[in-house]
């Protein structure tokens, strides 16, 4: 019998009802949006596909693991009636980049500030900000941590992108050493929630035109702000500012990409949770580019020749597969990998500071931007693997989920041999006689 538009979204309306208690069906319907309407955030749209393939048999296209190709309940269905995708990995297209001077000259596509600025960590991209905003500064080397920026994975059996006690100082020392600002902590720990709203609200007052003050809060309690990752607690830092209105801040959620005025005892609230503590001042007034040798050196440290994140799944799939353990256990073990995936976009930003530099061409830049997208539906589309061999339980899915690794993993491999060879192009090109004399 023939699957119907009416049936699936009658099958999506069952799992959000019975399945996943959604609160939110009065709302439901054709047209009804994911987001807005019905409050699905990527876990549950997760969990949404894997009940309609294991209740109602319908095979979860992979366009809607991978992308967010849909907004809408009826769009939602219609990727289940359209063609399937051709399947499995393709020869690798070599890419091949040319000079593009004149390209440089007119400062388009690459060389311009057109393309879209990924933000992938939210404390980088605090410093970023600032960075971008002091004159002559590129920002963008400083996501050159990010790709492979530290997880917490305790005794290997599960990964999570935030933990009490964890710092920022790789990436507050490097940010110094590279621009020459300063990112000052201000918030102590040994100090009440109280205290250290005060102090802050010191340094809000006290705060000059060449400062940021960033502070980190719980996402979860920060009312009126869409929590995407359905994480509870979500640490995260943003930037604050005062109004005109004493009982009115501007937020300044960078990574997010948004900006807004929000009541004083919302934001407050949010930072008093006892999940979070942490806040810097950025003072970019003496901000400079990176010099040559110290970019080189935050380079290298930071490119990991393996990829860190492919290491961690293949080890959670071997744990919990093994004595004593369960696969149900692989669903809460990968609850964070959502978080963690997206810092590959990161690697846009490389290859766009080392296109710009180089002055290669654009076609060349958007070429590597569609591998490294293609990296990330990969992701998506493994985490779909690991949450369904965790709900299953059908250990003749490891050897597959472990094959869907290596190719994930050989994908990033590529991406970062292709940075390699740019970063080295560069480092060639800017001897440090050349950079000695373009000073003078």
């Amino acid at each position: 019998m023939t699957t119907t538009r009416n049936d699936i979204i009658a099958a999506i309306e069952t799992v959000l009802r019975e399945r996943l208690a959604n609160r939110h069906m009065a709302a439901f319907g054709p047209d009804a949006r994911l987001g807005p309407d019905l409050a699905l955030d990527s876990l549950m749209t997760m969990n949404l596909l894997l009940h309609l393939e294991t209740d109602h048999g319908l095979v979860a296209p992979e366009e809607a693991i991978a992308t967010r190709a849909a907004e809408t309940v009826g769009d939602f269905a219609d990727l289940y009636l359209a063609a399937p995708a051709a399947t499995g990995e393709t020869a690798a297209t070599p890419i091949t980049a040319s000079e593009a001077f004149d390209e440089a000259a007119r400062r388009e596509g690459v060389h311009g500030e057109d393309y879209i600025d990924i933000k992938v960590h939210c404390f980088v991209s605090c410093v970023a900000d600032a960075m971008k905003r002091a004159p002559g500064v590129d920002h963008r080397p400083l996501y050159f941590g990010v790709w492979d920026a530290p997880f917490v994975t305790g005794d290997g059996s599960f990964m999570k992108y935030h933990e009490a006690g964890m710092d920022q100082e790789f990436f507050r020392t490097w940010a110094e050493r590279l621009y020459g600002c300063t990112v000052r902590p201000w918030y102590d720990a040994r100090r009440t929630k109280a205290e250290n709203l005060t102090r802050m609200n010191h340094l809000l007052a006290r705060r000059t035109p060449h400062e940021d003050i960033m502070v980190m809060l719980d996402m979860f309690h920060l009312q009126g702000r869409e929590n995407i990752f359905n994480k509870n607690p979500f640490p995260h830092y943003l930037l604050l500012e005062r109004t005109e209105d004493a009982a009115t801040w501007l937020v300044r959620d960078v990574d997010y990409r948004w900006e807004g005025r929000m009541p004083v005892v919302d934001v407050a609230a949010a930072i008093s949770q006892p999940t979070v503590e942490g806040g810097y001042v950025i003072d970019r007034a003496g901000a400079h580019p990176p010099h040559r040798e110290d970019l080189a050196a935050y380079f290298e440290e930071s490119l990991k020749r393996r990829n860190p994140l492919m290491d961690s799944l293949r080890e959670i799939v071997a744990i919990h597969a093994g004595p004593g353990r369960t696969l149900a256990g692989i669903e809460a073990a990968v609850a964070e990998f959502p978080i963690l995936l997206v810092r590959k976009y990161a690697y846009e930003h490389g290859f766009a500071f080392f296109w710009r530099a180089l002055r290669h061409d654009t076609e060349s830049f958007e070429a590597w931007c569609e591998e490294i997208e293609a990296l990330i539906q990969g992701l998506r589309a493994l985490n779909y693997d690991l949450l369904k061999l965790a709900r299953t339980g059908e250990r003749t899915q490891i050897p597959g989920v472990l094959a869907a690794i290596d190719r994930v993993d050989q994908r990033e491999t590529r991406i970062k041999r292709a940075l390699v060879a740019a970063y080295e192009e560069w480092l060639a090109r800017t001897e440090p006689r050349l950079e000695a004399a373009v000073a003078v």
